[in-house]
Formats: C-alpha cells, sequence, structure tokens
C-alpha cells in the first residue's frame, strides 16, 4: 500500500445516476463495433478538446493506447459506454480496471458496487471494488467536502493524479455538474456522475477524461484541471 496522503476525513453521501435512463436499452446489449484506432494527441491537450466523439451507442467498445511524452502521459484502457442510464459507476470503474486487467462486464460489476437504479451510492465502494478486483490496497477513498475546494484539497487531487497515472492506476471521480459547469456536451441541469481520470498533460494543466455517458456524443476529451477540481465536491474520489 502507498502511503497515505489525507485532505479531509469528512463522509459525503454521493449518488451516481444519470438522466433518462429510459433512452438507455437494457442490460447486457450488444456492444457495436469500436471506432478507429485513437490518437490520443493527435488534436492536442488543450481543455475541451475531443478525442473520441460520436460513437455513443451504449455498450459500444473500443481500445485508447497510451502515451508518454515530456509533459502528458495517458493510460492504456478499453472505453465501453455504458449500457444503462444509471451504470455509469460501473463503467468508470470497469475503465479503470481494464489498465491492469482484463475487466469484468458491467453488470458483474454493478453487483459487486451493489449499483441499483439510483446509481451508485458512494466514491467508497468504487474504492472497495477496484482494490478486490486488483487484489491490492493501491486505491484509497479521497473525499472533497469543500466547495469550492481548498488549496491544499486540490494539491492533494493534482498529486494523487500524477502518481496514479505515472503507476497505471486510473482515478474514478464521482462528480456534480451543475448547469454553469459542464464538461462538454453535457445536458443543461445538474449531472450526479461517475467518470474516469485515465491521463495527465502537465504543460496544459489538463486532464484526459474516459466519460462512460458519451454526453453529446463525446467519450473521450481533455478538461482543465481546475474544472475538475470544481466538479468533483462535495463529493470525493478513488486514487
Amino acid at each position: 500500500m502507498r502511503k497515505r496522503l489525507v485532505a479531509s476525513a469528512i463522509a459525503v453521501a454521493a449518488v451516481g445516476a444519470l438522466v433518462g435512463p429510459a433512452a438507455f436499452p437494457a442490460a447486457g446489449a450488444e456492444p457495436t463495433p469500436h471506432p478507429s484506432s485513437v490518437s490520443v494527441l493527435a488534436h492536442g491537450s488543450a481543455a475541451g478538446t475531443a478525442v473520441v466523439s460520436g460513437h455513443n451507442k451504449p455498450g459500444t467498445r473500443f481500445h485508447v493506447d497510451s502515451v508518454r511524452t515530456r509533459s502528458a502521459h495517458t493510460l492504456q484502457v478499453d472505453y465501453q459506454v455504458q449500457e444503462t442510464g444509471y451504470w455509469c459507476g460501473p463503467a468508470a470503474t470497469r475503465i479503470a480496471l481494464s489498465a491492469r486487467i482484463g475487466p469484468p462486464s458491467q453488470g458483474a460489476l454493478a453487483a459487486q458496487l451493489g449499483t441499483t437504479e439510483n446509481g451508485t451510492d458512494h466514491i467508497s465502494q468504487v474504492t472497495g471494488v477496484l482494490n478486490n478486483n486488483l487484489g491490492t490496497g493501491w486505491y484509497e477513498t479521497k473525499e472533497m467536502p469543500n466547495d469550492p475546494p481548498t488549496q491544499a484539497q486540490k494539491d492533494l487531487l493534482w498529486h494523487d493524479i500524477v502518481l496514479d497515472i505515472d503507476n497505471n492506476y486510473p482515478i474514478v471521480a464521482n462528480i456534480v455538474a451543475p448547469p454553469n459547469n459542464h464538461p462538454p456536451g453535457y445536458p443543461n441541469e445538474t449531472i450526479y456522475h461517475y467518470f474516469t481520470v485515465i491521463g495527465y498533460d502537465d504543460a496544459n494543466g489538463t486532464v484526459l477524461i474516459a466519460d462512460p455517458a458519451s454526453f453529446g456524443g463525446n467519450q473521450i476529451y481533455w478538461l482543465s484541471f481546475d474544472q475538475l477540481a470544481t466538479l468533483i465536491p462535495p463529493k470525493g474520489y478513488a486514487a
């Protein structure tokens, strides 16, 4: 187990169910073919840059290769669009696991997480499932109860992103995105969600997001670190 760094020990309830679950087909729907190979840095790594978009049918899978440059580091993962409107937690967990093992299905992970039609209750459930599947104690639950976050919480988040990505451990984040603070393509309402951080670019101050919701047809995109830090409170992340 790595040395634990803690910004806060306050527990916060967190639910990650998406709006409009009726728009998703039944769980276990046959995945669609993956898109062509993904070039993570083909269009740069500025905030808002789409890496993969337009392949948003539930269950769609594709492979994302790793990249390592002087300032950027992204991980190899098996991405999949979430299969139901409330499986963002299982789908984000599956993406994270895929960096290290052949991951279980979203359905199997939903069972492990205790996910219901109301979503996955708390980020600590994700932490436990990640560690159990990997046979490790690497992942820890980090709370970010202050909104806006304190500088210490932001510093810890960046430290965790760099440390985890450099050691081939994607981060799963539980976010709350109000209409005035949306990642690309999000609908005009407050979204409670889970997604996976699979890379960073220190030069641009950006992070690479694998978003299982595929809002607006966006699957993989770059987000500013500062925005990520505002999206997580008052929830938390597994790192």
